[in-house]
């Protein structure tokens, strides 16, 4: 199910999607889809149906680069995705990639994360 686009006089939601390894932003960019930890899914489901847009910053850990942006594309759903080859995650998501490229958190150094403590976006 797709979020109505665009919800008017909602806010827009944005998160750091941290990923242990390059492969599972591979897949998810082939596939369109992605899949987290079962403790992120009541924030990602309850910014997709309480916000006009979702959108999902990837970053693979240790990389000190941004992967690119994309834009949640549904709620999570409860079936599961071998893709990943672990048990650790919980439900599949559909993602529209908006831009695939490496940047380099310097280039965002300039946004600070009000929701934590004003740290930098990274």
């Amino acid at each position: 199910s797709k979020s109505p686009s665009p919800r008017q006089n909602m806010p827009v939601r944005y998160f750091i999607m941290e990923s242990k390894n390059l492969q599972s932003i591979d897949i998810s960019q082939q596939k369109g889809i992605w899949s987290t930890t079962p403790s992120n899914e009541r924030k990602l489901n309850g910014a997709f149906w309480e916000s006009s847009m979702v959108y999902l910053i990837f970053s693979v850990q240790g990389s000190g680069h941004f992967q690119g942006f994309g834009r949640m594309d549904s709620a999570i759903r409860c079936d599961k995705s071998q893709d990943w080859g672990s048990a650790d995650f919980g439900g599949v998501f559909k993602v529209d990639w908006i831009r695939k490229e490496s940047i380099p958190f310097h280039f965002a150094h300039h946004l600070l994360n009000t929701s934590n403590d004003n740290k930098k976006v990274q």
